[in-house]
């Protein structure tokens, strides 16, 4: 079975120390990611809502290269992002 390359997008602000965590922990794992950070823009905070009926952050988007499949972290600590890498499971609907 060919292993799925997958896309991760964490949504954050500065200064937040969940943020931070999350970030170091993907550099540690050596997992490429791209950071959308939402400081000073709230309305990126209404995209959150919209999608995921949250306006906090961190949000870590983890989906396929493809776009076919992709599901939300959405709850605070490593390590619910930890259980969604590691057993791919979905946290947050797919689309």
């Amino acid at each position: 079975m060919t292993e799925q390359v997958q896309t991760i997008v964490v949504w954050s602000k500065q200064g937040c120390q969940y943020c931070q965590a999350v970030k170091d922990y993907l550099k540690e794992q050596n997992l490429a990611y791209t950071d959308v950070d939402i400081t000073e823009q709230d309305h990126l905070r209404d995209v959150l809502e919209a999608k995921y009926g949250v306006r906090y952050v961190p949000v870590v988007e983890i989906g396929s290269r493809e776009g076919r499949n992709y599901y939300a972290v959405t709850e605070i600590g490593v390590e619910h992002l930890e259980k969604a890498l590691g057993k791919g499971e979905k946290i947050h609907g797919a689309q």
